[in-house]
């Protein structure tokens, strides 16, 4: 039982920093925009079926493919929040969003259907069907490999936010949008560019879910609730929130699964009440007044 127990909380470390990875990009949109971006969940199976197209059209390996695909998810965010999202404004900017998301999801659902159909794909290479054995215990290379890339990612992002000039307009407009604007910073250009970011990331993500999992254009519904719950946990706007509630949650829906894998996958939501219940702002989330 032991050994069991250990195996589901390193299985539940690497999957966690994947679902971090995609729950980074919700926060870190939530965070400088007030923006839920309940189409979340159909970007990353976007993201999915990119890899899936350069992967079975042209051979192009998953993680090669990236090289690809994030530019184009990047694309994706910016065109989104500068056709969709750059006029709400206002105390109803969150709450409109989430209309506006949800019809951007409908719609790139309905794309997805038309061109894949509802059958379910999965991503193949070497690396998913063989692991290696460490201490005991074995270890597939698709969740090394995405733990390492998602470690990577995310401590890209963390430099970005907090090492460079652009990082610096983002946390200004996080605090106070009308003194951003004050000492020149373009505001929307900067919610344009870290939407796409948001986005972009959820590629990298699409991918690692799909070589773990079988999807579909419906697949996006379940995955949003988890990355939702998972942004609550760790708290609206903290990047390093999501980590440390994505790698929690994943570690006990994990190790729950061994008595019970029916009663698993509500870890998820019985976290969410019972922090919440202690700590309404999450895990690391705290209370901030924002200037619009």
């Amino acid at each position: 039982m032991g050994t069991s127990i250990l195996q589901a909380v390193i299985d539940g470390v690497l999957t966690g920093s994947v679902y971090a990875l995609m729950a980074a990009g919700l926060t870190l949109i939530f965070g400088v925009m007030d923006i839920i971006n309940i189409a979340q969940g159909i970007l990353v199976i976007l993201g999915a079926y990119l890899s899936y197209e350069l992967e079975r059209r042209w051979g192009i390996d998953l993680f090669v493919g990236l090289l690809i695909t994030v530019p184009i998810m990047f694309g994706v965010g910016v065109f989104i929040q500068t056709a969709f999202l750059r006029r709400l404004g206002g105390r109803e900017r969150t709450a409109m969003s989430i209309l506006v998301t949800y019809a951007v999801a409908i719609i790139i659902e309905g794309i997805l259907g038309a061109i894949f159909g509802v059958d379910y794909v999965q991503l193949h290479a070497w690396y998913l069907d063989s692991s290696v054995h460490v201490f005991g215990f074995y270890l597939p290379y698709i969740y090394i490999f995405g733990f390492l890339l998602a470690v990577g990612m995310l401590g890209a992002l963390y430099f970005m936010l907090y090492r460079t000039k652009f990082g610096r307009s983002v946390r200004a407009s996080l605090q106070d949008r009308a003194a951003a604007r004050l000492v020149g910073i373009n505001v929307n250009r900067v919610a344009a560019i870290t939407f796409g970011v948001g986005v972009a990331v959820t590629a990298a993500g699409g991918m690692v879910f799909g070589a773990t999992n079988a999807f579909n254009p419906n697949s996006g519904y379940d995955l949003i609730s988890r990355l939702l719950a998972i942004v609550i946990l760790g708290g609206l706007g903290s990047i390093g929130g999501a980590m440390g509630a994505a790698v929690l949650a994943l570690v006990a829906e994990d190790v729950v699964s061994i008595w019970s894998p029916t009663w698993a996958p509500l870890v998820f939501f019985a976290l969410l009440v019972i922090v919440l219940s202690v700590r309404p702002v999450g895990l690391f989330g705290h209370e901030a007044a924002r200037t619009q």
